[in-house]
């Protein structure tokens, strides 16, 4: 029997499972907790995410579960997803159109840049510039991302521009238009706050790109012609050698 002929979305999936497992080896995982999800209609209400308790190196296609963020008996389900993903994921999807892939960690360096007073990233170099003017930084953390509070990070994500949220006290949030797209800012975004995190010590003063500088690299990201997808093609012909199960 076809590993799909009871699910739907194989392309979706096998693209979301990829990226679980890139995430474990760079170390971006934290325990069996932090969730990716992916919308898969139109409006952005059902949504694949990871299963309840599972590693990311062990996360494969047909072990994701979808939702529907407007389903009230979702926690019913005998495979009912985390609290804190239906809480933060379910809030978002349910509030949030555009934001089709919503990843979130506690990757080291963008959790250190989240316990700063000073949260924010500044474009020091060309990987930061990337998110000039389009990172919120949450200073009002409210404890764990349960439904309450997965409905007040959803409300600072309605700026279309906005497509990363620093968590004070807790990490970071990123959404994109796909899994590629999303994964990409991710990555990014970890080895900018590393660079800063690396540059700060340093007890030196930083080069700040200006305004103007760091808005014109932050299009230039944007408008840069197929990076985002030639990453996730990348990781899938890796896994296809090494870790092959990914994609049953």
């Amino acid at each position: 029997m076809n590993k799909y002929s009871n699910l739907t979305h194989e392309a979706e999936r096998c693209d979301l499972a990829a990226i679980f497992r890139e995430a474990a080896r760079l170390k971006m995982n934290e325990a069996v907790a932090n969730h990716f999800s992916l919308a898969v209609n139109e409006s952005g209400t059902r949504f694949l995410i990871n299963p309840n308790g599972r590693h990311f190196s062990r996360i494969t296609a047909s072990s994701l579960i979808e939702i529907d963020a407007n389903d009230a008996e979702t926690m019913n389900r005998p495979d009912a997803p985390d609290p804190t993903a239906w809480g933060l994921h379910g809030s978002i999807h349910r509030a949030v159109p555009h934001a089709r892939c919503i990843l979130h960690v506690h990757s080291t360096f963008a959790t250190v840049l989240a316990a700063l007073e000073d949260s924010r990233l500044p474009a020091i170099d060309q990987n930061s510039a990337m998110f000039y003017n389009r990172q919120v930084v949450d200073g009002h953390y409210g404890g764990m991302a349960f439904e309450e509070e997965g409905a007040r990070c959803a409300s600072m994500l309605s700026d279309p521009k906005i497509h990363t949220m620093i968590m004070g006290n807790h990490g970071v949030l990123v959404i994109g238009a796909s899994v590629a797209e999303a994964f990409n800012r991710l990555y990014y975004f970890e080895r900018a706050a590393e660079t800063y995190i690396r540059a700060l010590s340093t007890g030196m003063k930083l080069r700040h790109m200006s305004d103007a500088v760091a808005e014109k690299t932050a299009r230039e990201w944007e408008e840069y012609p197929g990076g985002a997808i030639c990453y996730l093609r990348e990781i899938r012909a890796i896994l296809d050698v090494e870790e092959p199960d990914y994609a049953h």
